[in-house]
């Protein structure tokens, strides 16, 4: 089994912090076997963290986190950015396209862009997989109500920490059953759903932190944009 975090972002995300060697550097330190970095509606720091993630003895998969008219779209895999603000079908679509996976992250926590208030159950089941676990929780609800939908319609289960600073990656991360110990293997191993999810909630203070971090960096990125 390989240990991957499927869901972190960095400093290009526009409420992310660390640029891509402290992604790279916490994931080793943790014993990942694999990071992928998954940027809001970018892809270059994924390209870049996948192209050095040998340095740290770890498997890159590229990835970013897609907005799409329903919500928000983990794209894993892929080479070309997928545009944001496409229709939750033509993302999965776009995805495909690419042979990567598509994973729903947090899709009943509507206050984040889940996309479950805004699809068809049919529509949801069409991703390669639920991520059924997310770290950045409050009651465990929505995470128990992923696991559920995932479960009823037989979609593949992921976990992911929701990391936007180094430290909070491997706090969730999915147990994948790869035959080898590369890219195509593991995103192979997730769409047979050979998975297990492994987490634990992202404390109180360091959620306040992201996210007053994260707050203060879009308006200091919007002021500069205003001047």
């Amino acid at each position: 089994m390989l240990s991957v975090e499927l869901h972190s972002h960095s400093e290009l995300s526009h409420d992310g912090r660390d640029p891509v060697d402290m992604l790279l550097e916490q994931a080793a330190a943790v014993g990942l076997d694999a990071l992928a970095v998954t940027d809001h509606d970018e892809l270059g720091a994924s390209l870049e963290a996948a192209d050095r993630a040998d340095e740290h003895g770890l498997v890159g998969i590229t990835g970013m986190e897609v907005t799409s008219a329903a919500g928000h779209v983990l794209a894993l895999g892929i080479e070309e950015r997928v545009p944001a603000g496409l229709p939750f079908d033509e993302t999965l679509d776009r995805i495909a396209e690419q042979g990567g996976l598509s994973v729903i992250p947090h899709p009943f926590q509507k206050s984040r862009h889940g996309v479950a208030p805004h699809v068809t159950n049919d529509q949801l089941s069409e991703a390669d997989a639920i991520e059924v676990y997310n770290s950045r929780l409050l009651t465990g609800r929505a995470n128990r109500k992923a696991e559920t939908f995932a479960v009823n319609h037989g979609v593949p289960m992921t976990a992911g920490s929701d990391a936007h600073i180094a430290e909070m990656v491997g706090q969730a991360v999915t147990e994948v059953g790869a035959k080898r110990r590369s890219t195509n293997a593991v995103l192979d191993a997730i769409r047979d759903g050979r998975t297990s999810v492994v987490g634990q909630r992202t404390p109180w203070h360091i959620s306040f932190r992201q996210a007053a971090g994260g707050a203060k960096r879009r308006f200091r990125r919007g002021l500069g944009e205003f001047l």
